[in-house]
């Protein structure tokens, strides 16, 4: 969770090296991924079942979304790294499951693998930096392609909802796809830029009255930034759609029509399936 001032800075290394002609490792992950699109993949038939355990998302899916949420994981998966941090390994469960959220993040995005970031960190708890000498959960840094997850604050956005909208995993890999859209590699600008110019717009309105309903919907971490605000804004939109939906309705629209998805649609898609 970067303070504006580093994701500035770092969006400035970005377009100097640009200028410069300095582009080293942009695109490699996806022309990694290019061999595999090519191919038909199979999730492993244990990793299929940690999503049937432990991922709501995918198990509100159709059966032919389905195929597509795992080929899509197989895509991200196998092609990135995963460090362990304070720890020995990085299990089959944390590479799948970090994974899925990135899938369920960038599922309406066909052609997004979040390219850039070919590197995951992960820590068995909340990690205590250097840099902004506190303690972290998670934390996206594009000057070396990283994303880094506490595993432990990880699983319980999952696993133990709190109803008010928090999701580390779906948090961080926001972030990591706002700057995906402006790192120059295959995946550039895949956003419509006036749809998040509005987005941006909205989200400065909303946080001109810090006591008004909509920040305490969000909650008042998102108005430290407009990265902020799209990472929090992506957590409630999947976290609690109908709610956002209500509250909201024009952020929830943009958010829809940018991911490419709609998450309330899901809930009748799995009730007509149990059904």
């Amino acid at each position: 969770m970067s303070s504006i001032i580093f994701i500035t800075a770092v969006i400035i290394v970005f377009v100097v090296r640009y200028k410069r002609g300095i582009r080293q490792g942009y695109g490699i992950a996806l022309r990694s991924i290019g061999p595999l699109r090519s191919k038909l993949i199979s999730l492993p038939d244990p990793y299929r079942k940690l999503l049937i355990d432990y991922f709501p998302y995918y198990n509100k899916l159709s059966e032919g979304d389905k195929a597509k949420f795992e080929r899509k994981l197989c895509l991200i998966l196998f092609t990135k790294v995963f460090i362990p941090r304070n720890f020995e390994n990085v299990t089959d469960e944390m590479k799948v499951l970090i994974s899925a959220s990135a899938v369920q993040l960038t599922f309406g995005l066909d052609e997004v693998y979040l390219a850039h970031f070919k590197k995951i960190l992960v820590y068995p708890n909340d990690y205590y930096s250097s840099i902004t000498k506190r303690y972290h959960k998670g934390e996206v840094n594009p000057a070396y392609g990283i994303i880094v997850i506490s595993w432990h604050t990880f699983v319980m956005g999952y696993l133990n909802p709190t109803g008010e909208g928090i999701n580390l995993g779906l948090h961080e890999m926001a972030h990591a796809l706002r700057l995906e859209n402006i790192i120059r590699n295959e995946e550039y600008q895949f956003f419509d830029e006036r749809l998040l110019k509005r987005l941006d717009e909205f989200g400065r309105k909303v946080c001109e009255n810090s006591e008004s309903q909509a920040v305490r919907f969000l909650r008042p971490y998102a108005c430290t930034n407009q990265h902020e605000f799209f990472a929090v804004a992506i957590e409630n939109f999947f976290e609690r759609p109908v709610g956002l939906q209500q509250a909201m309705p024009e952020l929830f629209a943009i958010l829809t029509t940018l991911l490419n998805q709609n998450p309330i649609s899901l809930d009748t898609t799995s009730k007509d399936q149990a059904a």
